[in-house]
């Protein structure tokens, strides 16, 4: 809580990140995480919700087990299970579960590996981007980020398509990223902006993302490297 109103962090692309050497999940009364299969780590779909204050708990476990006192139950804590508020049923799955374990107690070797392949991708590709008027990322020194992506600001639409193209033709898949909310059609009816959302609209046309997932070789690596610096804007 901080003046008075309730923090709610998403961290869905943030697990491992850090920011003033305090992790990304832990600013907000309540933080969600994504496993859904782009994610670090995943188990297909999925997610968990981080409860921060301990007095939110309770009811916590109440509105994911179909609104009952369920997981009292099987603490002993009660005789028997009811409903008791409302809620839905937002529990995964054990195999999921499973899963989902194995992954997180191989973190800190995840993250490392994913963050050799950024590491790689950033030194690699600096005297090229410059050269080509292209944005590279940047962390501020004050973070740490989770190498779940790595992405470049090409100058314009016209020279992302022509980049996208010419990885396509090496046998590279590079993505563009998503549409702005406020230009998707759930945004148009729903939301409202306060004047243009130039910048953004820029950059979500602009951006493209690199192949990064847990395991790439070096000469996967390499190979987008090579193709990208010889492409010219």
């Amino acid at each position: 809580m901080s003046r008075g109103v309730a923090l709610l962090e998403d961290n869905a692309h943030g697990l491992g990140a850090m920011s003033d050497g305090r992790p990304l999940g832990t600013f907000g009364m309540l933080a969600t995480q994504s496993f859904h299969e782009t994610k670090n780590v995943q188990c297909g779909e999925g997610g968990c919700l981080v409860v921060n204050s301990p007095d939110l708990l309770e009811r916590a476990e109440i509105l994911r087990e179909k609104g009952t006192d369920r997981s009292r139950f099987f603490r002993g804590q009660v005789d028997k299970y009811t409903w008791v508020d409302e809620g839905s049923s937002w529990l995964l799955a054990e195999p999921l579960a499973a899963l989902l374990k194995i992954q997180l107690e191989m973190l800190d070797h995840i993250q490392d590996d994913r963050s050799r392949t950024w590491t790689t991708y950033m030194e690699g590709l600096g005297m090229w981007a410059g050269e080509q008027q292209v944005e590279l990322m940047h962390i501020p020194d004050n973070c740490s980020q989770p190498s779940h992506m790595f992405y470049i600001v090409m100058p314009t639409l016209e020279s992302r398509s022509a980049y996208i193209n010419h990885m396509k033709s090496f046998g590279i898949q590079p993505a563009f990223h998503y549409q702005p909310l406020h230009s998707s059609v759930a945004g148009r009816k729903f939301g409202r902006t306060v004047g243009a959302l130039s910048v953004t609209d820029r950059v979500a046309d602009c951006l493209v993302r690199l192949p990064l997932w847990a395991g790439m070789s070096e000469s996967q690596v390499e190979r987008v490297l090579s193709a990208t610096q010889e492409f010219t804007t």
